[in-house]
């Protein structure tokens, strides 16, 4: 106990006798005074005084792998609804997407309400829901984008489907790329049955998971569907960031390129619309896109871990 040197031994066991009986007993201020005869303001000071002295010591405990000092300071930094940071393995990839993937169920099965319409983009961290997701209130549930070719992942039909099954609403569900080599074959493609169904919901959802990517080879699936020279085109016009698609600058502001009209996603405008937007994200080397996704407006909420959370507090 760190003792305050101005502070005599009879003063020191008042302090520690109030704080007794308001932090453990959970007495009111009035009744330690009534009980002590002093005046509700000494009890005030005394209790002041012994968090001063150490007497008192205040620590916040992390329940399983949350970090909740480091939720509350980048919910505070970002203004955000709602913030989940995790500790996970840092020196593996799957298992961290995991860990991201039962934070953000756990996030969903307590903030979605009956009646929202859930929207589902396809990410490598957004997948990690499937099979995450063991319970969530009734909802219809809404592909918002294509699938990308990536190897051993699955296409966002499972898990829309996967995540109606659990909230026994209806799935809006289509097979078709996210990412289309022409302009002409994407608006093809727009006109096809069940991608018109799903598209028409888009303007209901309430609620959507998305993740982001940095414009750089290695760190989007979009941008690594560009060649080197689209790619290192669209940087030099500013693009920063990316998600579901839609590509932003480094303030968040769309950039309209020719990725833009060879996409089968949701377009900006109506994702910045939604209501509550979630990002699962990890890997500190996008802090930056994700503060672009985040200045922009098109996230409200976020499930990341340790290193991305204070890569992105460190950032001006």
């Amino acid at each position: 106990m760190r003792q305050d040197a101005a502070a005599g031994p009879a003063a020191l066991v008042l302090m520690a006798t109030v704080a007794r009986r308001y932090y453990v007993d959970e007495a009111t201020k009035s009744d330690i005074a009534a009980e002590l005869g002093l005046s509700r303001f000494k009890v005030a000071r005394l209790l002041e005084q012994a968090r001063a002295a150490g007497i008192v010591r205040i620590e916040i405990e992390s329940p399983g792998q949350i970090d909740l000092d480091l939720s509350v300071r980048l919910s505070t930094a970002y203004a955000l609804r709602h913030c989940v940071v995790v500790d996970g393995p840092e020196d593996d990839e799957p298992l961290l997407r995991r860990t991201l993937g039962r934070a953000a169920a756990d996030l969903l099965a307590e903030v979605v309400e009956p009646g929202d319409v859930l929207g589902m983009a396809w990410a490598r961290s957004v997948m990690a829901l499937r099979g995450a997701i063991t319970r969530l209130a009734r909802c219809d549930v809404v592909q918002l984008t294509g699938a990308m070719p990536v190897p051993d992942l699955e296409s966002p039909v499972e898990l829309v489907r996967d995540i109606a099954r659990v909230s026994g609403g209806a799935a809006y569900v289509y097979y078709a790329p996210m990412f289309l080599p022409d302009a002409a074959t994407a608006r093809a493609l727009r006109t096809q049955p069940e991608v018109v169904r799903a598209t028409r919901r888009f303007p209901e959802v309430t609620k959507a998971v998305v993740g982001v990517g940095a414009w750089q080879a290695g760190l989007s699936t979009v941008a690594d569907a560009v060649t080197a020279e689209e790619r290192r085109a669209m940087y030099d016009r500013g693009v920063r960031s990316e998600l579901s698609g839609i590509q932003l600058d480094e303030r968040g502001t769309p950039v309209t390129t020719s990725v833009t009209e060879r996409l089968i996603a949701i377009d900006a405008d109506r994702l910045r619309a939604v209501p509550e937007v979630i990002a699962i994200v990890y890997g500190p080397a996008k802090a930056a896109a994700v503060q672009a996704a985040l200045r922009g407006g098109f996230v409200t909420s976020l499930v990341t871990h340790a290193p991305m959370a204070r890569a992105l507090l460190e950032r001006p």
